[in-house]
């Protein structure tokens, strides 16, 4: 019902945000340390802070997120976290054995100032961290910047502390992909490895977060990249960062730090984007296009062509991350949808989210962008043009219950359905999914909708 109080005129806020269009840094930096294998991510700040960003990880997933946090008292928070943090390192070791400690910031850690590379010094100075073990960090300071922020900040600190350059290149070219699902890291690699391409992928949730059920609780998941793999990055021919704002800070900081050339791909959803990465990865690596996909891209194409009826001029309004809605706002348009209003509330920075929409879209498409672009918007822009279909995580399922109109949930958080980690939605087996799902959306909706002398058998 507070729905209903929703004004149709849209005013303009700056100081304001209701009901934000994203989440906080550390859940993506949480997220993408668990693409390291063996590697247990830790919170430096309070307890609560940690306990969140696990719970929500953990409600997306339905699988337990294992982290450790510096658990913030008073007197940390005024005179610093140092001692909290070290003495954690040690009883990390000591309790969990992990190879690696991947250190995120909070909101506190970064408004006392808190030093962390010289606080990581003093702690391998002083032997707390044991031989042969590793800590990294990143800055994420939930106060700014997205989830989306705080996983590109992670994704760069790999490169940072572990990609190496011995001279000696190994003929493998290197993955970045954005935040996105472990089926869709799997569908990535699924393609690279039709292609025969040699590569390394970092961060890696495949297996991780996804993982079967054997009876046996694993501290430590299989899956995730090795470090020695992240290290011989710094000796890969090329990389490649699939979606620009979660994997381009990376792919750029190897590029200048092991000289390693880098090139941006959308993120591979539906024929257009994957067509490009596909190629793009083909002559990245010298190598060219096995009949299996063919066959994949048939399939999607066929789906397309049969079904066009359905989709054409049905219209869409999508929120959610930058890298995803660039990818689907392509799919959208392939199949022939018209796409109303795109809204992130991930800042762009420098990539020129709007631009990139637009160029797909054309002028009369709203792209909202920025931190101040929340749900609160995204109903106003609804209530003034009503789509037939909304794209976009579980938070508005609110605005669709209240204006009837079906959700097609994608992206970040997703609590209340399951099969997002298990089936992708990445390249053309993914695309086919995806394809499949929003064509039993406007199906079933016509067979619900339709007059009892209406309803068709066939359909």
């Amino acid at each position: 019902m507070l729905l209903r109080h929703t004004p149709t005129e849209l005013s303009e806020r700056n100081a304001l945000t209701i009901n934000p269009a994203k989440t906080c840094q550390p859940i993506g930096a949480m997220y993408a340390a668990l693409g390291i294998h063996n590697c247990l991510p830790h919170s430096h700040g309070s307890q609560g802070c940690c306990a969140y960003h696990r719970s929500a990880l953990t409600r997306h997933y339905n699988d337990p997120i294992m982290a450790t946090t510096s658990s913030f008292s008073e007197g940390a928070s005024v005179f610093g976290g140092q001692a909290n943090l070290i003495e954690a390192f040690v009883n990390i070791f000591s309790l969990y054995n992990p190879d690696v400690i991947a250190v995120n910031t909070t909101c506190l850690s970064e408004v006392i100032g808190d030093d962390m590379v010289q606080i990581i010094k003093k702690a391998y100075d002083e032997k707390k961290i044991p031989e042969g073990k590793i800590v990294i960090h990143a800055n994420t300071p939930s106060f700014t910047g997205s989830h989306v922020t705080g996983y590109a900040n992670m994704a760069a600190a790999m490169v940072k502390y572990f990609a190496k350059k011995t001279g000696r290149k190994n003929g493998r070219t290197t993955l970045i992909p954005t935040f996105i699902e472990p089926s869709d890291m799997s569908e990535i690699k699924h393609i690279a490895e039709e292609l025969g391409v040699k590569y390394i992928m970092y961060p890696d949730v495949a297996d991780v977060v996804n993982g079967p059920m054997d009876g046996k609780f694993h501290m430590y998941p299989k899956g995730g990249c090795r470090k020695e793999w992240i290290e011989a990055s710094g000796d890969s021919d090329s990389a490649i960062a699939i979606g620009r704002f979660g994997a381009e800070p990376a792919a750029k900081l190897l590029d200048t730090q092991c000289k390693t050339p880098y090139q941006n791909a959308d993120v591979p959803i539906g024929i257009t984007t994957t067509d490009a990465f596909v190629d793009t990865l083909r002559k990245a690596a010298g190598v060219s296009v096995p009949e299996s996909l063919r066959v994949e891209r048939g399939r999607l194409v066929d789906v397309l062509c049969d079904m066009n009826q359905y989709l054409y001029g049905k219209k869409v309004s999508l929120m959610g991350d930058p890298d995803i809605l660039i990818s689907m706002t392509q799919f959208c348009r392939d199949a022939g949808m018209e796409v109303l209003h795109v809204l992130t509330g991930t800042p762009s920075g420098k990539m020129k989210f709007a631009e990139q929409i637009r160029k797909i879209c054309g002028e009369k498409t709203i792209v909202k962008v920025g931190l101040q672009m929340d749900l609160f918007l995204f109903h106003q822009l609804i209530l003034a043009d009503k789509p037939d279909l909304i794209m976009g995580n579980t938070y508005c399922k609110y605005i669709c219950r209240d204006l009837d109109i079906p959700l097609l949930r994608i992206g970040f958080p997703i609590y209340d359905r399951i099969g997002q980690s298990y089936v992708p939605i990445t390249g053309y087996r993914g695309g086919l999914h995806l394809l499949l799902k929003i064509l039993s959306i406007f199906m079933d909706r016509q067979d619900r909708d339709a007059a009892e002398e209406n309803v068709e058998l066939i359909m």
